[in-house]
């Protein structure tokens, strides 16, 4: 016999502003049980899990919860008033607390590498989630609903959350957009859509399949129901599966992206030494040559190489703090490295999507955002009706002329996105792009990243999203070096082998390799590069600033619209020097690559 549980609902209704978000939702916790919450931005998730928590906000319908049972809760955004400090923030949560003092919140905030005694109004993105994380934990509840949990963390604070809540007694109900997070950790989806929840007794990896099933199940049976409903089954069901099946297509091609780019990196992150395979992909976006950075006594990175080329996307991972927004920032010119050099490709246009993500005019409306007041959005230089542009980004047609204020978090964030990736642009920058998405805007977004015909660079601590998209990946480990492994977030961990198991282990290493090595007779000599290398490498700079001055001015020339016409063979001339030209300095830049790994081989 099941054993009674611990919190259900039925029947349970919640309109906002006339639109039924729930509309008679069923569903029961057990003890023990691990349950994922999945359902678009603005389906009413995060609604659910209040109204679970007991907040009596519904507009109908039952809640019960066992006498005694105790519930904790992560919201999206922690509300730290009256709180003087993170200890009693945490201590707040215990019934029998002893204070910010009490030996259980002292255990934890030091597990979780956070200061106790903070003014947590001061607290970054990142330690505010660890500290609302660790409000949660600290009094061990029956069950626990947490919005979001991995928002803002890094990637060693999600392994470590993973193995907390692996070894965790009681029940949870996690809201995510990390798959990786999902499926690791659950062992049963509540499915929120349109209103109702559907429950699968599976992992989170049957979710895709069992859900595109049941949407094309009511695809064929509504298909006799009125034109209002015929529009939201397709919206709902039919374009996400065919996105999916586009992605399986896509996630293909990325293969071959990849073996593309494991042939460009060379050892230890230095990257493109195969000129065959530099001419290939087109036009070189990027190339820094041996850069550091430090703040005070802090590197930040330490001699860091390498070559990004259209079509590349590129993923920047590591600790919170270990420096990958300053080297993302380094590598498209926004600040200068202390040593080395960064050159940029030739008309360049990077649109940069930041975690702040510029504010939007809440009475406005999504089409005024998009198009003010036309009826067409430029959509990198192609006109698209604002409609059609609205709904690729799941938007329905009734949401075009809502004020922004009636959506969702995350339904923001998609609008951002869509007026973000309608910029002109050969290079997209975001850091940490994928917060507050759903699964949907994730696989749009994935799709949107995979078509664009530019050079992609993206922070990210989401691997399920960087395995997806990346065809390479920059691991800052936050000692200052930063090394490139072909791949997403899992090639990298095959690639970059065992970690020093402690502290200890590393003491000894260096141990071993402070005590004199055994004297030998004669020591071999010394290889140098010789007369020949030595000149180029010292002249090939200078070769490839003179290219990119002449590609600077040829592109000048051909931008000038009556040069075809004045002069046709000028015309042909120059575009045909600038061709040759745009060859010449990618064959320098990997002749220059090439020399400077074998001098640095040489010890030279």
């Amino acid at each position: 016999m099941a054993p009674p549980p611990l919190l259900a609902l039925s029947g349970i209704r919640y309109h906002l502003g006339g639109q039924p978000i729930l509309d008679g939702v069923d569903l029961s916790i057990a003890p023990g049980e691990r349950l994922s919450l999945v359902g678009r931005n603005g389906a009413g998730k995060s609604t659910l899990l209040r109204i679970l928590a007991g907040e009596p906000i519904a507009d109908g319908g039952t809640r019960f919860a066992q006498p005694g049972v105790a519930i904790a809760t992560l919201p999206q955004e922690p509300d730290f008033t009256g709180h003087a400090s993170v200890a009693h923030y945490v201590a707040s949560a215990l019934a029998d607390s002893l204070g910010p003092s009490d030996y259980r919140v002292e255990a934890l905030l030091e597990e979780m590498a956070l200061d106790g005694t903070r003014d947590p109004a001061h607290l970054s993105g990142g330690e505010a989630r660890r500290a609302a994380l660790a409000r949660a934990l600290v009094a061990e509840p029956d069950v626990m609903l947490l919005d979001e949990p991995t928002n803002h963390l890094d990637l060693p604070t999600i392994e470590w959350l993973e193995a907390k809540l692996g070894a965790w007694k009681g029940a949870y109900v996690l809201v995510s957009h990390d798959r990786r997070f999902l499926s690791t950790l659950t062992r049963a989806v509540l499915w929120l859509d349109r209103g109702i929840v559907r429950r699968l007794d599976r992992g989170y990896d049957a979710f895709d399949e069992w859900s595109s099933d049941i949407l094309e199940r009511e695809a064929t049976e509504r298909h006799k129901l009125d034109r209002l409903i015929e529009r939201e089954t397709e919206w709902a069901g039919k374009s996400i599966r065919a996105r999916r099946t586009r992605n399986e297509g896509r996630l293909r091609a990325l293969g071959e992206l990849r073996k593309q780019r494991r042939q460009q990196i060379g050892p230890v992150g230095r990257a493109t030494i195969e000129t065959g395979a530099a001419e290939q992909s087109g036009s070189l976006a990027i190339t820094a040559r041996n850069i550091s950075k430090r703040f005070g006594d802090k590197v930040i990175v330490r001699d860091f190489s390498t070559r990004i080329f259209r079509r590349d996307r590129v993923g920047l991972i590591g600790p919170n703090g270990a420096g990958k927004t300053t080297l993302l920032r380094m590598l498209i010119g926004e600040i200068e490295p202390d040593t080395g050099s960064v050159k940029l490709g030739a008309n360049l246009m990077p649109v940069v999507i930041d975690q702040r993500r510029v504010a939007l005019d809440p009475d406005k409306t999504p089409w005024e955002i998009l198009a003010d007041r036309n009826d067409h959005v430029l959509v990198r230089g192609q006109q698209r009706h604002v409609m059609t542009y609205l709904r690729e980004y799941l938007f329905r047609d009734e949401q075009a002329r809502q004020p922004v204020r009636t959506l969702s978090g995350g339904e923001r964030n998609r609008l951002l996105l869509a007026k973000a990736l309608a910029a002109p642009s050969n290079m997209l920058v975001l850091d940490e792009p994928t917060n507050d998405l759903d699964a949907d805007t994730l696989d749009l977004l994935q799709e949107a990243l995979s078509d664009y015909d530019g050079t992609v660079l993206l922070v990210s601590h989401d691997r399920d999203f960087l395995d997806r998209l990346v065809t390479s990946t920059i691991a800052l480990e936050g000692d200052g070096a930063a090394i490139e492994y072909a791949g997403g977030y899992s090639d990298y961990l095959a690639q970059r082998g065992p970690r020093e198991p402690s502290a200890a282990a590393s003491a000894e290493k260096a141990e071993k390799r402070e005590k004199p090595a055994p004297a030998r007779d004669s020591a071999p000599p010394k290889q140098r590069l010789g007369y020949k290398r030595e000149r180029a490498l010292a002249e090939l700079p200078k070769k490839i600033e003179a290219l990119q001055a002449e590609i600077t001015a040829l592109n000048d020339a051909l931008a000038d619209a009556s040069l075809y016409s004045r002069d046709p063979k000028a015309f042909a001339a120059k575009s045909s020097r600038l061709a040759s030209a745009q060859a010449e300095v990618d064959a320098a830049e990997t002749e220059w690559l090439e020399l400077e790994m074998l001098r640095e081989e040489l010890g030279g």
